[in-house]
């Protein structure tokens, strides 16, 4: 692969607990004209840490700066890109769909293929939802899509590598 081929990568960063981190975060990511896809933070076992997961659309040359520049940020702690065959991540999607009493069933039956769940129940539609990889989120919209889709909201990506490693410093 070129350096200038364009190609999504999964970025985690450990960060302090701070206030203002998620605003500079995603200032560096602007300032610089990133193309910043998705960016989730949440709590890690240990206290005062987060994780963040950002996922960007870049070549290797932008993907090595925005890790440099992560780096200069004050309350970083560590940035390491994922490698996709070592890394298990995950995506949540609510969706609502038409669904009446002819085709009720047919839904329901879609949503079990994918392994997903209804949430909700009316008398018109149902709202499921399912957690997966980007392809089986994709997969089970084409499935639901003939039924008409109402509402649509998914999370950015959540990943942690595969294995005993961790990237958080011991307690």
């Amino acid at each position: 692969m070129a350096a200038t081929d364009i190609t999504r990568h999964t970025l985690s960063v450990l960060v302090q607990d701070v206030e203002g981190i998620i605003s500079r975060v995603t200032g560096m990511f602007s300032r610089r004209g990133y193309n910043l896809i998705s960016l989730v933070s949440a709590k890690t076992e240990v206290e005062g840490i987060n994780r963040l997961t950002i996922v960007v659309d870049a070549n290797d040359i932008v993907t090595e700066q925005v890790t440099k520049q992560l780096n200069k940020l004050v309350h970083v702690l560590k940035v390491v890109e994922l490698d996709e065959e070592t890394t298990i991540s995950r995506a949540i999607m609510l969706v609502k769909v038409s669904a009446n009493n002819d085709n009720r069933a047919q839904v329901v039956g879609a949503v079990d293929i994918f392994r997903a769940r209804v949430v909700d129940v009316a008398p018109e539609s149902v709202v499921i939802e399912a957690t997966g990889t980007p392809g089986k989120l994709r997969a089970l919209l084409d499935v639901l899509e003939p039924f008409g889709i109402r509402e649509l909201i998914q999370s950015g990506r959540v990943a942690l590598g595969r294995g005993p490693k961790s990237m958080a410093p011991t307690k």
